[in-house]
């Protein structure tokens, strides 16, 4: 095989040398797939089949990015057996997959609801393990069930493709070995964010943040008021919200009296909806403070969070991990396919959910094996382009994707339902790469 594909032999320990003489060991053996002579859970075997499980929130306040999930996850499932016109495998460099399963065997799924409860998303997780027999599991749309679940997943033994998480915790302070995010995160959001809203609305601004209490919308305050705070502006307050409370009126009613001038909301899903859609209702975009035209940032943007808010979303600056609009090959590629599956353009949950699950089975057929470590270990610093982000890599130290990051704002002048976001900035990888050391955490090791 090439350099570009990354199939070293020796790293793979497809050769091994002899304990007694030092040769290399010439049994054909191990230049078969799947020849590993360690046990490892759900080791498929002689069988025909593989599955993957795919844990989303069906239900709950982040349902409609969990359907559109599963949507992705069943296209790509259509795309590594060959069926439909292949999408992104057309397109990813390097890749060895070819539209044949994972070496030589097809494959097929398991589902759970997640409910964007960590109680419900381990439980459905556990199941899948242990009686759907999975190999990976991926999925989810929020930074408390990723974290439950890849550590759950670390202790099983399966490798988890994290789905929709921005917390920096995830590939922070709680990553581990098992554990892999495609999806950029709270601290790439400041970073690229940041110099957007100074040049649009100044640097004396006064800040009043509500944010989702669990471990995303903690991260996305921090690292919102640490940009924001550094080009000037003051933060006001920071009020904590539970996820899925619907009527934000409580929380909204004493940014009147406070003296913000911008609202920065840490919401994401249906509460993002909810508490923007009210915060306008409340008429704080009309308003001005302190001789300011109010205004109010999304950190963390969806096409599917902006179709429910509407007309409220116009003119709302956020980031976005990708956008249906995006012009390269590979983005127009998985937009043709989804669009025919569905009849609409994918979200950015869809296409992370998509480009794990490709990126896994790659990994799969580079190590020759589905034998965890070797898998892991294939996917470690692996380099890529052809996915819709550009050039991207999987950095070895802490299991976090790096590529450019979108800064969008809500379209003024939809052209229909679907072009509800427009692309204002796109923000070089330079920009928004940090130390891993910054947030924390160990891996753990390779095998459990």
């Amino acid at each position: 095989m090439t350099k570009d594909n990354k199939f070293d032999f020796s790293r793979r320990g497809l050769l091994k040398a002899s304990a007694t003489t030092g040769l290399i060991a010439s049994s054909p053996a191990f230049f078969m797939r799947n020849a590993w002579a360690e046990e490892f859970v759900n080791n498929p075997g002689n069988a025909s089949e593989i599955k993957f499980g795919f844990n989303v929130p069906l239900t709950g306040p982040y349902a409609e990015e969990g359907k559109d999930e599963l949507r992705a996850f069943k296209l790509a499932v259509k795309h590594l057996n060959g069926e439909g016109d292949g999408g992104m495998l057309n397109t990813f460099k390097p890749s060895m997959l070819k539209g044949n399963g994972v070496l030589g065997k097809k494959v097929g799924f398991a589902t759970g609801d997640t409910r964007t409860n960590t109680d419900a998303a381990r439980s459905s997780a556990k199941r899948m393990i242990e009686k759907e027999k999975v190999l990976m599991i991926s999925g989810g749309s929020s930074s408390g069930v990723a974290v439950a679940v890849q550590s759950l997943c670390q202790e099983q033994g399966v490798v988890f493709m994290a789905g929709l998480t921005h917390s920096n915790d995830t590939t922070g302070k709680d990553k581990r070995r098992y554990g892999f995010r495609h999806f950029f995160n709270a601290y790439m959001s400041g970073r690229a964010l940041g110099p957007v809203l100074e040049k649009a609305y100044g640097n004396d601004r006064n800040a009043y943040h509500l944010t989702s209490d669990y471990t995303w919308g903690w991260t996305q305050e921090e690292s919102m008021k640490a940009t924001t705070e550094g080009f000037g502006w003051n933060t006001t307050a920071a009020v904590r919200t539970p996820v899925g409370a619907g009527d934000f009126s409580q929380y909204i009613t004493p940014v009147l009296e406070s003296g913000a001038d911008v609202l920065v909301l840490n919401h994401y899903g249906g509460d993002m909806v909810n508490s923007l859609t009210q915060a306008v209702q409340f008429g704080l975009r009309d308003k001005q403070v302190n001789g300011k035209n109010f205004e109010i940032v999304v950190p963390l943007f969806s096409r599917l969070m902006a179709t429910g808010a509407g007309d409220a979303v116009k003119g709302i600056y956020g980031t976005t991990n990708w956008n249906w609009k995006l012009q390269d090959d590979a983005s127009l590629a998985f937009v043709k396919s989804f669009g025919a599956e569905y009849g609409a353009p994918p979200s950015m949950a869809a296409h992370t959910c998509y480009v794990q699950t490709l990126l896994y089975a790659n990994a799969c057929e580079m190590a020759g094996t589905f034998y965890p470590p070797e898998v892991i270990k294939s996917l470690e610093g692996f380099k890529f382009n052809g996915m819709g982000n550009g050039a991207t890599e999987y950095r070895a130290e802490d299991h976090q994707c790096f590529k450019d990051v979108l800064v969008v704002q809500g379209n003024e002048n939809p052209s229909n339902q679907f072009d509800l976001l427009n692309v204002v900035e796109t923000t070089p990888r330079s920009q928004v790469e940090y130390d891993p050391k910054i947030f924390g955490g160990e891996l753990g090791p390779y095998k459990v």
